[in-house]
């Protein structure tokens, strides 16, 4: 008996190894992973950066008032899809590093699901619900018209959009990160090619640009379902299909971070438009242009916080295959490789953003000098300690990619919830419009403080677990 068991534990380890997981270089696997895991959100991002551009030239930033109160819905959704998306990638990664190939199967074809079940419920809710919608999220009245209509078409790809982002994440776990990134690409050209199109040509307006949004969202999403006939490490079959409570109970709490992330970000964008409108009444500003300008600085910071998420996801498979196969010593040094990479990254954009912010603005049209000195202000104060934010995000994935679903949430909750939210319920009483801004540095470096504790002490754990292994 105990000779069957060595023979059992000598083919796990042999299996394990012949992975390049558990084997290859940690730099070019994250390399391999996380380059068009980047590509692919930085794309997703570009959805939003590009409509605010065309809009900001051909409508002004009005209309972009309007797509930033929308944005919110957007997120919540994305929420969802991560959630699923991510879950099941974490899953699919620690089935295989466990050579659990049963349950591989059903995580991902239940994930898939999941997935379009959710789309269609967002699509449903956007429709039914969108009067009440937009004003939670902050409408003005002269944005309304221009947010309503906005809405009504983004809503109409909402399933596309949620299916392509859950079998995003899916397809890079299965090893095709390059396939993932394709399926953003052709759908973010075809969305740059149309705004300019719709707005310029046949001046639609925002109407235009959420059908050329929607349109390059249809599209990526039938290629990413076309890949489902494709995957490598996993097998589709009617059984895997059949829906499971406890697999999918699994996956959520897998994917919760990320969901938490989505969901946070959306909390602190209805409180935030909902500070900028009441402080910036009683400033010189007024309520449109701040509404308007840290919109826009948001989701320009956005392209810089998906690098840093596209990083720590595509070390997240190398992390989650290694924990379960016990390596790990590869899972401490691919956590480290992630943060110092990512910390690079954002010390690069926080110097762009500091020194040439007015380069940025003049992207999103040429409007008043009021805008234009509020949006400096967005920069300048708002986004000044990213560099730090990037240590938390990367914890947060690797606290997902390991199982820990608890401490990972405690980090997504952390920034957003914790400190980003009381800091804007509270500063602005004191500092007036101002307040708003500081909120966002000061979130930053006490959610850091908050991670490099919890991540010192999961370190020590894994050492432990190391020892106890050897």
């Amino acid at each position: 008996m105990e000779e069957v068991e060595n023979v059992v534990t000598e083919e796990k380890e042999k299996v394990t190894q012949e992975n390049p997981l558990g084997t290859e270089k940690i730099s070019q696997l994250i390399k391999k992973f996380a380059i068009p895991c980047i590509i692919s959100l930085v794309v997703s991002s570009l959805y939003n950066i590009v409509d605010q551009i065309f809009i900001g030239q051909g409508v002004g930033y009005l209309g972009n008032a309007a797509t930033n109160i929308v944005f919110p819905f957007t997120v919540v959704t994305m929420a969802f899809s991560l959630m699923i998306g991510d879950g099941a990638s974490s899953y699919l990664s620690l089935s295989l590093g466990k050579k659990d190939q049963e349950s591989a199967n059903k995580g991902v074809s239940n994930g898939i699901i999941i997935s379009a079940i959710l789309g269609v419920f967002a699509l449903i809710i956007g429709l039914v619900f969108q009067e009440g919608l937009l004003k939670l999220f902050g409408v003005t009245e002269s944005s309304y018209e221009y947010a309503k209509e906005y809405m009504f078409y983004i809503v109409l790809g909402m399933p596309f959009f949620m299916i392509t982002n859950a079998l995003n994440s899916i397809i890079r776990a299965d090893g095709s990160p390059n396939y993932a990134m394709k399926t953003m690409l052709v759908g973010a050209i075809l969305n740059i090619i149309l705004d300019p199109i719709a707005i310029f040509v046949f001046h639609m307006g925002v109407k235009g640009a959420a059908i050329a949004t929607i349109i390059g969202q249809v599209v990526s999403g039938i290629f990413s379902i076309l890949y489902m006939k494709k995957f490598k490490s996993i097998t589709i079959t009617r059984e895997s299909l059949k829906m499971d409570v406890k697999t999918i109970k699994k996956i959520c709490s897998l994917g919760i971070s990320s969901f938490i992330t989505q969901v946070a970000i959306t909390v602190v964008l209805i409180v935030m438009n909902q500070t900028l409108t009441k402080y910036g009444a009683m400033s010189k500003y007024g309520s449109e242009i701040p509404l308007s300008a840290l919109g826009i600085v948001m989701k320009v910071n956005q392209i810089v916080n998906s690098v840093v998420i596209g990083l720590a996801a595509g070390a997240a498979p190398i992390i989650g295959f290694n924990f379960g196969a016990k390596k790990y010593d590869r899972v401490i040094k691919t956590y480290a490789f992630a943060v110092k990479v990512s910390l690079g990254i954002t010390v690069l954009g926080t110097l762009i953003f500091q020194l040439c912010p007015q380069i940025i603005i003049g992207l999103f049209g040429q409007e008043n000098e009021l805008y234009n000195e509020f949006a400096k202000l967005c920069f300048r104060i708002f986004i000044a300690l990213v560099a730090l934010n990037s240590f938390q995000i990367t914890s947060g994935i690797f606290f997902q990619a390991i199982g820990n679903p608890v401490k990972a949430a405690i980090l997504s909750l952390s920034r957003q919830i914790g400190f980003l939210i009381p800091a804007l319920l509270i500063m602005p009483r004191f500092l007036g419009l101002k307040g708003a801004l500081y909120a966002g540095p000061t979130a930053d470096f006490l959610a850091f403080l908050l991670a490099i504790t919890l991540v010192i002490l999961e370190v020590k754990k894994i050492k432990k677990m190391k020892k106890e292994v050897m």
